[in-house]
């Protein structure tokens, strides 16, 4: 039972500050967005569609940090320090290339990439202005989430939430008063929006980078140690990163795919969806911390040779991710009525919003437990390939052809078609059960580093 406590008290400290962060993050995106709406919808809108380019972007180079994150987490049980900076030197060599490709594209082509999103002129152009300059902070992004994965794999969550609490403060104060113009400044609108997540990336990638190299003593890598890396690991750690990039990326992909066809059914339709993802976003932030949690807690064992008690840790965690899941659920579905009274919709609107909600909060259960899974346990225990292509074709192959099958031929009202594709979470985690009981989802990637 000490043992238990011990454990537990462990990965809780590692999970709090990343459900901290992603709070933070929340709660700030959306007084970012607010902000920028009072200026107008064609400002918003302009934003946001910029943003799309982002969110793709931030993807794959969340992919890379996740993969090196893996093989860091392992090398910090078999306690490696010199090949964790070598892995970190893959992660951030990959992810500024990624940076360079993607801000050359944004600087000479950005009314081409609004242009794929909108064909409204004014978007266009706004949208425009604000990608030509918010396109400067991708390469303090890449620094920033490679940094962050690599204090997580060596058990320090504490530094990454610190530095991503004080960048989104900067953003917020900075958003004030270059959208506005106040202290003397002028209102630029969104030009201000864009300066002020550049300088708060900035300031976000430096508070890492200051603590890495004047406290901590594993990742503080001389440029050599960076770049002097052998074939064979570099084959090694794309091996197994790369399919959590594709993972990534047909998530993001399936999500866009998702809201088109939703949106098809109508603009109500579209609305209801909006709204129940913001919420059911909400009560996925602690399942994401509790993944990433596991991830390190798993990998450290992994990586030392316990493969055994791994296996113990991994089941003690699937037990309390089905207890959060539960209690997770029946919030959900207690809450849902109030949550939707504060928002300013039409009946019909709030009607389909509720089911939704409903059907969410049975899914949820399932969800909770796929993403812990996918993202925690077997990427934790070098099982990545696995999740990724699970993932993949269950997304492509069941949840999205019912999706349309529902929409399109069957016509369901909206909340129907989402009852519907929860025959993919089901699937999933059936699979993934499977999978975990078998025990096949321990590898040691670092045995012969």
């Amino acid at each position: 039972m000490i043992k238990d406590k011990a454990f537990y008290k462990k990965l809780f400290f590692i999970t709090m500050p990343i459900v901290i962060q992603n709070l933070i993050a929340s709660s700030l995106n959306m007084l970012d967005t607010l902000m920028i709406g009072k200026v107008g919808e064609v400002e918003l809108a302009s934003v946001g569609i910029a943003n799309q380019y982002y969110f793709l972007y931030s993807l794959l180079i969340l992919g890379i940090s996740e993969g090196c994150g893996v093989f860091i987490a392992q090398l910090f049980g078999k306690k490696d320090k010199q090949n964790i900076k070598k892995v970190l030197g893959i992660g951030l060599k990959a992810g500024i290339i990624m940076a360079i490709i993607f801000m050359i594209m944004g600087i000479f082509m950005p009314n081409k990439i609004i242009s794929l999103f909108n064909t409204d002129p004014r978007v266009i152009k706004t949208g425009s202005e604000y990608l030509s300059i918010v396109i400067f902070s991708y390469i303090f992004t890449s620094i920033t989430f490679n940094y962050a994965a690599a204090l997580r794999g060596i058990q320090n969550t504490v530094v990454p939430m610190l530095a991503s609490f004080t960048g989104l403060i900067t953003n917020g104060v900075l958003n004030y008063i270059f959208i506005f113009g106040k202290l003397g400044f002028p209102a630029m609108g969104v030009k201000g929006a864009a300066i002020a997540t550049v300088i708060a990336r900035a300031v976000e990638s430096l508070i890492i980078i200051i603590f890495v190299y004047s406290k901590n003593k594993v990742l503080n890598a001389k440029l050599k140690e960076l770049t002097n890396i052998p074939k064979e690991m570099l084959s090694l750690v794309y091996k197994v990163t790369l399919p959590i990039v594709m993972n990534e990326a047909c998530w993001g992909l399936g999500n866009v795919t998702y809201a088109a066809i939703y949106g098809r059914i109508g603009t109500g339709a579209a609305a209801s969806i909006q709204i129940c993802t913001t919420v059911m976003n909400v009560f996925m932030i602690i399942t994401f911390g509790l993944a990433n949690a596991s991830v390190v807690v798993i990998g450290n064992e992994i990586g030392a040779s316990r493969e055994e008690q791994g296996r113990i840790y991994a089941k003690r965690i699937s037990k309390l991710t089905f207890i959060i899941s539960i209690v997770l659920s029946i919030i959900l579905a207690i809450v849902a009525r109030p949550i939707l009274s504060v928002f300013n919709i039409s009946e019909a609107v709030r009607l389909d919003s509720l089911y939704i909600l409903y059907i969410y909060s049975l899914v949820l259960m399932v969800k909770v437990c796929n993403n812990v899974l996918i993202v925690g346990i077997l990427r934790g225990g070098g099982d990545a390939t696995y999740g990724s292509v699970l993932q993949a074709i269950t997304l492509w192959f069941i949840g999205i052809p019912l999706a349309v099958f529902a929409a399109f031929v069957l016509k369901l009202p909206v909340y129907l078609v989402v009852f519907m594709t929860s025959v993919e979470e089901i699937t999933k985690v059936t699979i993934l059960l499977k999978r975990f009981h078998s025990n096949r989802w321990i590898h040691n990637m670092v045995k012969d580093m």
